[in-house]
């Protein structure tokens, strides 16, 4: 007798394999019911937060598991997992935008169910700063094992391309968490105004100040000392 190929054969509840396998059951019962909410929009809300969280457990998953091959001297596995990382800040920052499909009142109307909820108890973004820490330690370890200052990867770059690659890929997932940052921000005020204090006490205006904080800060220093080599050994030569 032949199997029955659309019969559910995982462990757990669900009608289908799929559903099993994803546990959508679960996961779509995560969102308040309609009967619960006290604006349509919060549905729209929840989903963009909850799913920001699972591309940011991807993210920083990823940017740990790097520096773990880093740590190990495996570049090539590296770069392929930040490549994954930055791309998933990429969808965090994107769907921010569906936030600005809720007016300034539809907002605020929501805002009064958060409770002290705040997006610096994200764990996502709390995980951020960690996993960076580790990933740009692991770097400046190949970086000495390689016997190369950062300024001097650049210089000769083409001659360390796994390494040289490592370093514009922390330098994108430094500048992915800018822009995402910067996103979040202006969808902040331009939902509440940037004068308004926040759930925990916190003016809006005080997430404009973590948007120009660099993760790794090195990163971007190298580019204007490789600025002043250039421009000095050009007049060097020009003499």
């Amino acid at each position: 007798m032949s199997e029955d190929l659309h019969e559910p054969v995982l462990p757990g509840p669900g009608a289908s394999d799929y559903e099993r396998y994803l546990r959508t059951d679960e996961l779509l019962s995560l969102q308040k019911d309609p009967e619960e909410r006290v604006h349509h929009d919060e549905l729209l809300f929840q989903t963009v937060h909850q799913s920001s969280e699972l591309w940011l457990k991807l993210a920083t998953t990823e940017v740990d598991e790097a520096a773990g091959h880093m740590e190990r001297g495996e570049l090539a596995p590296a770069i392929r997992l930040l490549r994954r990382a930055v791309l998933s800040l990429q969808y965090v920052t994107t769907q921010l935008e569906m936030l600005n499909q809720m007016s300034p009142w539809e907002y605020s109307e929501i805002r009064v169910v958060l409770g002290h909820g705040s997006g610096f108890d994200s764990p996502g973004f709390r995980r951020v700063p960690a996993v960076t820490q580790r990933v740009s330690q692991a770097f400046e370890r190949a970086l000495q094992r390689a016997g190369l200052s950062l300024v001097e990867l650049y210089q000769q770059g083409r001659e360390h391309e796994d390494l040289y690659q490592v370093a514009e890929l922390l330098t994108e997932w430094d500048e992915r968490i800018w822009v995402w940052r910067f996103r979040h921000y202006a969808v902040v005020a331009r939902a509440l105004g940037e004068e308004t204090i926040g759930t925990q006490g916190t003016p809006v205006q005080v997430l404009g100040k973590l948007i120009a904080q660099r993760q790794i800060p090195k990163l971007w220093e190298v580019r204007s000392r490789l600025v002043e080599l250039f421009d000095a050994e050009r007049k060097g030569s020009a003499a």
